[in-house]
């Protein structure tokens, strides 16, 4: 009845179509999660913890008489460490206690004289 919409020829051709349990189907299925796991892995993952890495390792290597900077944008001398806590003095005889993992970066020694 509806063979002057539809062609039987095109219905027998897509009864001869591959299974859907078929190798090929699967890999079609699966392909675009196949590269988006390795693509994560490069472009987030992998930057995300050699960030970490180099942040721990920064932190590890500040001494007394550093100069840091904190992520508040305060920046001065340290004067005391601890082991979760360090203590900066910003100003002549002003000292502040911040934690270790605020500080985002050493600054070259006499960058604060200068200013």
């Amino acid at each position: 009845m509806l063979d002057f919409l539809i062609s039987p020829a095109f219905a027998q051709a897509a009864s001869t179509a591959a299974s859907p349990t078929s190798p090929q189907s699967l890999l079609g299925a699966f392909w675009p999660l196949l590269v988006m796991i390795p693509l994560f892995y490069f472009l987030l993952i992998r930057p995300q913890s050699k960030r970490n890495r180099e942040h721990r390792e920064m932190l590890a290597k500040i001494a007394k008489g550093d100069e840091v900077v904190t992520t508040g944008g305060m920046a001065g001398k340290v004067v005391g460490l601890g082991e979760n806590y360090m203590t900066i003095e910003i100003a002549d005889n002003v000292q502040v206690k911040v934690q270790r993992s605020a500080v985002t970066g050493v600054l070259p020694k006499g960058t604060l004289k200068a200013q």
